[in-house]
């Protein structure tokens, strides 16, 4: 059998499995039409421009920041202040804030022939002036700005979107008495993508309820065959699920197993194919779905029981206590102020004296996946990270919890049990909370006997 067989092969395995399971249409109930989706988007980016905009602009001392973009080649961070119906840049289109001030507020302009929706007010007349860059000056020239941010940045990709010939334009076209008033962007792009807003917060619990009940039908018996079903066959069922359900993702699903080492034995005993799943595997998947300009990112774990089993060994129950053990001591070190280097190593000096060898990858979550902000640790960085890591934690953020616990039980294994979770939270500036809660307990897979 060629590779090409054993692929279509396990295609088919993916397509017949969901026809057979026949679901219900509750869960595709709660993804709304489009045109709803849009509607929603662009009430929270307005809610965004009005209100959280200038609040930043005034927090990092700038009163003009110019982001520009060209179609295919979009700013991450004009990305996500276009409406929903603008899925890229047009030509170019350059944003405009202009802060005047809390009394009349910050002017959104669109040095464009048109307006951007009813956000941005078009600001530019070819027939007038055929030059757009001499335009924009035109506009800077006549605010006369104390500073004009541009987005450059050497710690965040996702603030560093300007490229090299825009900058050179731009700059080319400037009165010189304005050129020295350029300045980064950094921290105010980095706020207005780490910041989430109340509205935000509101839609976010329904974006992660979705994730969840996806990951419950995937780890179900419906779905997983002991003996059958691998674990390209699950990853490309929950990528395939995402694609039925009018979803999107911003990451391809992985799963993965930890083993007993009776399990291990019985695989290499029995020659059997270690990427499929058997009846006593700890199963792991990484997941993430994009809805509504929101992004998620969890990681749980399910068992598929044994014959001879009706719940989850004490080991894994164990093991999953010391992960979200884990979880506690990383968010309870969260402060406005304190840097993700400071956070990473607080929680690892607590771990490691309660017996938990702790890996730490934490990282802003929302706009993006892996988002601008405070980065508390990387897999391979446990003793910290430049730059990302040396940012304060703000109020009004969110994060993927995200760690690897490992957990020494000899009843399961000589090597220590990686317990991997991921949960998404929001942190106040007090208070941390799960957006939609967090795995406390596995999800069961139990089979017919065979």
């Amino acid at each position: 059998m060629n590779k090409i067989t054993t692929a279509l092969i396990s295609c088919l395995m993916i397509y017949f499995i969901g026809i057979s399971i026949g679901y219900s249409d509750d869960l595709k109930q709660k993804i709304l039409p489009l045109s709803q989706q849009a509607l929603i988007e662009d009430e929270l980016l307005k809610d965004r421009l009005d209100n959280l905009l200038p609040m930043l602009m005034r927090r990092e001392a700038i009163d003009a920041w110019v982001v520009i973009s060209r179609e295919y080649n979009e700013d991450p961070v004009l990305k996500t202040m276009l409406p929903a119906t603008w899925l890229s840049a047009r030509r170019r289109t350059v944003l405009i804030f202009l802060d005047h001030g809390p009394e009349q507020g910050v002017e959104r302009l669109a040095a464009s022939r048109y307006n951007v929706s009813d956000l941005y007010k078009g600001s530019w007349s070819y027939e007038q002036q055929p030059d757009q860059w001499r335009q924009i000056a035109e506009i800077l020239d006549g605010f006369d700005p104390k500073k004009i941010a541009l987005n450059y940045s050497d710690d965040w990709a996702q603030a560093d979107g300007l490229t090299y010939s825009e900058h050179r334009d731009f700059v080319a076209t400037l009165p010189d008495r304005l050129r020295t008033r350029i300045v980064s962007a950094e921290k105010l792009a980095v706020g207005w993508l780490e910041t989430r807003t109340a509205k935000e917060m509101e839609t976010y619990q329904d974006v992660m309820e979705i994730a969840h009940a996806i990951i419950g039908e995937g780890f179900s018996a419906a779905v997983v065959k002991p003996g059958q079903t691998s674990t390209d066959d699950l990853a490309w069922w929950f990528r395939q699920r995402i694609n039925d359900l009018g979803l999107d993702t911003w990451f391809h699903t992985t799963i993965d197993t930890e083993r007993s080492d009776r399990s291990k034995a019985e695989i290499i005993a029995d020659n059997l194919d270690p990427s499929i799943l058997y009846k006593g595997d700890h199963v792991h998947v990484d997941f993430g779905i994009s809805y509504l300009g929101l992004q998620t990112d969890t990681q749980q774990n399910a068992y598929i029981l044994r014959d001879d089993e009706s719940d989850v060994p004490q080991a894994l129950k164990n093991a999953m206590k010391g992960g979200n053990a884990l979880q506690d001591m990383l968010t309870s070190n969260f402060q406005v102020g304190r840097t993700g280097n400071d956070i990473l190593k607080r929680t690892r000096d607590q771990a490691i004296i309660n017996g938990i060898e702790p890996i730490i990858y934490t990282h802003p979550i929302g706009l993006h996946g892996h988002g601008a902000g405070t980065t508390i640790g990387l897999w391979d960085r446990q003793d910290g990270v430049p730059g990302s890591g040396d940012y304060p934690m703000h109020a009004n953020t969110a994060y993927s919890i995200e760690l690897t616990a490992l957990i020494k039980e000899p009843d399961w294994g000589v090597e220590p049990i990686k317990m991997k979770l991921e949960q998404n939270g929001f942190y106040d500036g007090t208070l941390f909370h799960y957006i939609a809660g967090r795995q406390t307990q596995y999800h069961i897979i139990k089979t017919d006997k065979e």
